[in-house]
């Protein structure tokens, strides 16, 4: 057995999240290639090179240490095994002690802009992500803005760097109806983790300040170093009763949930793409958001932008939008267009073409 190019898939799991949904749905594009997938799961259509289904974050800090050795060590051995002469990695991480060819897709450099003492996240960036991007053939990234930090913070060249965005998956229906109420009670809706940079206690503080007959659900797994205090502050604030901690929902669930909701509230400090926006206006549903990073590269015109740092400002959008129909259903129609602009055919295609370069 022998292959030309390798896709590294190490890391898929059965509760996708970001960079697995953002594979799963590249992979398809790419079967022109020819490649080889590395990985524990089956892909119908393709060359499969089994792998252990132990190197995810299901098996968490364990999973991704156990994930690194086997890229250092494992990774080149089959490399060389099968006779490939380039190794595509959709997360940031490669052999470095060899002479395997990659290239890898780097999604944000978050645990840079928001660094913790001591975290394996903070030191992986600083100490062994460096090595990786300078010893890559290329890189691609997921937009304009993560780009420009690859630049600023590690000093590579714009020439070997691709922005290609993401998609959305579009499988629910939203009513045709946008003025009508959707749920009642009525709830504005966050998706994604709880860590500082997504701004959780600005967005539950402007959501007890705007005053609004609403709830707010917040889908996302709990994490114990953040939720508790979320929770806390949703009790001293009095409003424990109208915030929804609904923790990680499937794919077609989720959808059902956003297509109901007043409005998506994502005012995050920082995304290196800003995948639940897109997947929300995909739908049709209203889109809060920040006026930084890459936010506006994907909401263009189509959201109501706010400075995240500003409770005020987050909570008058929350305000207009639940009162308003008229605003919702114009937020509505500009979602949907903004949407179409992006597809995971446009993604995989840019891709498959980056990738054939180095073949």
């Amino acid at each position: 057995m022998s292959a030309s190019i390798l896709i590294n898939l190490s890391f898929l799991f059965s509760k996708p999240t970001g960079i697995a949904t953002y594979a799963s749905n590249l992979v398809p594009y790419l079967e022109q290639l020819k490649p080889t997938l590395l990985t524990a799961q089956k892909f119908d259509f393709f060359d499969c090179y089994p792998i252990a289904n132990n190197l995810t974050p299901a098996q968490g800090s364990k999973g991704h240490f156990r994930r690194l050795l086997w890229t250092q060590f494992q990774l080149p051995q089959i490399y060389k095994k099968l006779q490939s002469s380039l190794l595509f990695s959709p997360v940031p991480e490669a052999p470095i002690y060899n002479d395997c060819r990659y290239i890898i897709t780097v999604h944000d450099l978050i645990p840079l802009r928001f660094p913790r003492n001591f975290s394996p996240l903070t030191l992986y960036f600083r100490h062994y992500l460096p090595q990786v991007l300078d010893r890559a053939e290329h890189i691609i990234c997921n937009s304009e803005a993560t780009a420009r930090d690859i630049i600023d913070f590690f000093g590579i060249s714009a020439n070997k760097i691709s922005p290609i965005p993401l998609a959305h998956n579009n499988d629910c229906d939203r009513p045709l109806d946008l003025t009508q109420k959707l749920h009642d009670p009525p709830y504005f809706l966050y998706i994604g983790r709880h860590d500082p940079h997504k701004n959780l206690q600005r967005t539950i503080a402007a959501f007890a300040k705007c005053n609004c007959e609403s709830e707010l659900w917040l889908v996302g797994s709990c994490d114990p170093r953040y939720t508790p205090e979320l929770k806390r502050q949703s009790q001293e604030l009095g409003i424990q009763e109208r915030v929804k901690f609904l923790g990680y929902l499937p794919e077609k669930e989720l959808s059902i949930v956003i297509s109901n909701a007043i409005a998506l509230v994502f005012p995050s400090l920082w995304e290196g793409f800003g995948l639940p926006v897109l997947e929300a206006m995909a739908l049709g549903t209203p889109v809060i958001t920040s006026n930084i990073s890459s936010l506006p590269e994907v909401a263009g015109d189509a959201a109501i932008s706010v400075d995240p740092y500003d409770i005020e400002a987050i909570a008058g959008a929350m305000k207009n939008v639940a009162t308003d129909s008229q605003l919702r259903s114009q937020l509505s129609q500009l979602s949907l267009q903004q949407a179409d602009l992006f597809s995971w055919e446009k993604t995989g295609l840019a891709t498959a073409e980056v990738l054939a370069r180095f073949v």
